[in-house]
């Protein structure tokens, strides 16, 4: 469902993202991880189509993003780190607002919205002023927003940030659930307990490369390292001063 294929990415002449190439599968949960600056968010902008690529290409669902970006666009939910909301609104004019972007049909609309934010635990403020709401509460409504329009992919930017606990395990339980219907999803993340729970496979970009790709074990194969702790793992793989044999 996500193919990157040789994607480059260069800022005056320096590489942000050099020669990637990844592909995700339909129903897979992805693991992307590195250090800070190693080209994940850079990445993550090229496959949603908000900067284009130097080189190479992103294909979602089969389509070239760069040749047909609003029918690729529109099979992708994408959550961000940081939420941006128009606070002004209620949670559910919110809502409103984005299924208009996506055309979700008014007759569909209030029962999906409903539906989302009981799922999400918002339900009972959906008719307060999202000013108001707590950051984690922001967290969820932006995902009750990606959920919208039934994506057939997610792209999911460091989605524990600001949740509290039983959040954290609502969140998980949801994204484990979509990937059992099929939904394909790119997970960003620095927690790596998180990666580790959820992920198919991961890769790990380091300086604007993937160095390692795979399952866990392989992982640890790669790394020379007999804990199953996907921590001891990536800090193996990205450290600067023993690089590998």
């Amino acid at each position: 469902m996500i193919e990157l294929e040789n994607l480059s990415k260069r800022y005056g002449g320096v590489p942000a993202v050099d020669n990637l190439s990844l592909r995700v599968e339909k129903g897979e949960i992805f693991g992307f991880l590195g250090p800070n600056g190693a080209g994940k968010t850079t990445t993550i902008r090229m496959m949603g189509g908000i900067i284009a690529p130097t080189k190479g290409l992103v294909r979602v669902g089969g389509l070239d993003m760069a040749k047909h970006p609003v029918d690729a666009k529109r099979m992708i939910g994408y959550i961000p780190d940081r939420p941006y909301l128009y606070e002004k609104l209620t949670g559910l004019e919110f809502l409103r607002f984005i299924a208009s972007l996506y055309r979700v049909e008014n007759g569909a609309f209030p029962k999906k919205a409903e539906g989302l934010l009981r799922l999400f635990a918002l339900w009972p403020w959906a008719d307060e002023l999202v000013e108001s709401y707590s950051h984690g509460m922001k967290q969820r409504l932006i995902m009750c927003a990606a959920f919208l329009h039934e994506p057939k992919v997610l792209v999911v930017d460091e989605p524990m940030v600001g949740l509290d606990p039983r959040g954290i395990r609502l969140v998980k339980d949801i994204l484990r659930e979509e990937s059992k219907k099929g939904v394909s999803i790119f997970l960003s993340t620095h927690t790596l307990q998180v990666a580790q729970d959820l992920c198919n496979r991961i890769a790990i970009i380091h300086k604007g490369k993937v160095i390692a790709q795979g399952a866990t074990s392989d992982l640890q194969t790669m790394a020379n390292v007999s804990e199953e702790d996907l921590e001891a793992v990536f800090l193996r793989l990205t450290e600067e001063e023993a690089p590998l044999p």
